[in-house]
């Protein structure tokens, strides 16, 4: 009987439900650029959209620089990415505008005035909600891809980058039409710039707190949500009053405060990091009898340096398909400790435990066959070992 692939189980399997979440955000995304276009000229548009891409693949690979340790299927985040660009840029961009001329004709206001009080307390409601919704849907539909706040950072993140590019385009081509080169130019160092993970940092509020739902049970779960949601909403809501009502002391206010957040979710990241660390330090050396975990590579998985060493002499040592081999095992054994945690927090039944884990161990003894070990022991018989790491090298 012929059994799967064990790589089955770090395999990025992008579903059906997928595939049209992604057409959707993307249908979304044409809509709002739509708009957009016409609202301004065309060659406008593409210069406001060149604009707002350019810091993005900077800004991506930032972020992912975060995502090393286990990193998160390219699928959801990619979803997550579209979604705040398409799904939530367009619908909150939509229930903004209502709100804003509900304002207008409720309240009599000026047109200035009545965009203040929007943007401090209506958009942070309706953007973090339409931010957050595709973090609950992780939590519902993708529970063991959260494995910790690092997760919940990274997916919020991405969400926020989505949605900051989108809204971008609208900015600049505003203050192009309106302000010239010279306001575009003064919008452009504003928000693409100064402030460009001001919507990541908003958002990562929620990814923190599902995060943290996700490794609990019971009536807490609702409760870190909660908090992580308001904290989004009261961030965003600070930063917008402050940059409208407090002039250029406010705006400096408002930097500050995004900085001690960033400084702050790095700190919960670096936490993060030393957990999983110590989850494969506690849960792999019971495999030691099985011969594919050994304390050199247990030391080696505990720290990022090691682990690139580890890539950098499976590359040096057999080429693509080695290196390729070292990527799987470190992963595949990160998930094993982390499956491990899962089980002891109840997250994962009996029987989804004993399958994850024999394809993880399936996963790491291919890898292991792939490993350069001959290589590796003609160069010691040489008397010159491959610099860094090789399996079962003296650490």
């Amino acid at each position: 009987m012929a059994t799967r692939d064990p790589r089955w189980v770090l395999k990025d399997r992008p579903s059906f439900a997928l595939i049209i979440g992604l057409v959707l955000t993307g249908i979304c995304a044409l809509v709002s650029f739509s708009f957009d276009v016409f609202n301004g000229a065309p060659v406008q548009f593409f210069i406001a959209l060149a604009l707002a891409l350019a810091p993005v693949p900077l800004l991506l690979a930032a972020v992912l620089a975060l995502d090393r340790m286990e990193p998160e299927p390219r699928s959801n985040l990619i979803f997550a990415f579209a979604w705040g660009a398409g799904v939530a840029v367009l619908v909150a961009g939509v229930i903004n505008s209502l709100n804003l001329h509900y304002i207008i004709d409720t309240a009599k206001l000026s047109e200035a005035s009545a965009r203040n009080i929007a943007a401090t307390f209506g958009a942070p409601v309706v953007e973090e909600t339409m931010k957050g919704l595709v973090l609950l849907g992780l939590l519902r539909f993708r529970r063991a891809e959260l494995d910790g706040p690092t997760d919940g950072v990274i997916y919020a993140s991405m969400v926020g980058l989505g949605f900051a590019m989108s809204e971008n385009v609208s900015y600049y081509l505003g203050a192009l039409s309106t302000s010239g080169v010279k306001g575009l130019a003064v919008t452009v160092v504003l928000r693409g710039i100064l402030s460009p993970l001001a919507h990541p940092l908003f958002s990562s509020m929620i990814g923190v707190g599902v995060a943290y739902a996700a490794q609990r049970s019971g009536p807490e779960r609702v409760t870190y949500v909660l908090a992580g949601w308001s904290g989004a909403m009261i961030l965003h809501g600070l930063w917008n009053g402050l940059a409208s009502y407090g002039g250029f002391p406010g705006l400096v206010v408002a930097y500050l405060v995004l900085l001690v957040v960033l400084v702050v979710l790095i700190g919960v990241i670096f936490r993060d990091r030393r957990r999983i660390v110590a989850l494969i330090q506690r849960y792999l050396p019971p495999y030691e009898p099985t011969r594919l975990v050994t304390q050199a590579d247990i030391h080696m998985l505990s720290a990022f340096s090691r682990r690139r060493q580890a890539r950098q002499w499976a590359r040096a040592y057999g080429g693509k398909r080695g290196v390729r081999a070292m990527r799987d095992y470190q992963l595949a054994a990160t998930e094993l400790g982390l499956l491990h945690e899962r089980a002891a927090r109840h997250m994962v039944d009996e029987h989804d435990f004993h399958e994850e884990q024999r394809a993880l161990l399936e996963c790491m003894s291919t890898a292991r066959a792939d490993f350069p070990m001959p290589l590796h022991t003609r160069s010691v018989a040489r008397g010159s070992p491959p610099p860094g790491y090789a399996p079962g090298a003296p650490t």
